[in-house]
């Protein structure tokens, strides 16, 4: 069950390092998604598409726009997993 910011993180790491290829070093709450793990907009794309299956709820365009680091996607999980509404 992943439902704490460490547990949080581990997932996200394993995510990309089997989606993009980043060592596991490079995935820190302080690492910058674009200019320090060289995302795009594609892959940020097939990363919401991992966090819908992962939490099973739908994440809002909107609320993935403010996120610029690993430590922004721990808290919007945090946020998805907290909303009792249905995917």
């Amino acid at each position: 069950m992943i439902n704490t910011d460490e547990s949080i993180l581990q997932k996200l790491t394993s995510i990309f390092q089997e989606l993009f290829d980043i060592q596991p070093e490079k995935v820190t709450p302080e690492a910058r998604l674009y200019e320090e793990l060289d995302l795009d907009s594609i892959d940020a794309i097939d990363l919401v598409v991992q966090l819908q299956n992962l939490t099973g709820k739908r994440v809002n365009p909107e609320d993935f726009k403010t996120v610029r680091t690993v430590g922004d996607i721990v808290s919007c999980i945090k946020k998805l997993l907290a909303d009792e509404r249905p995917a």
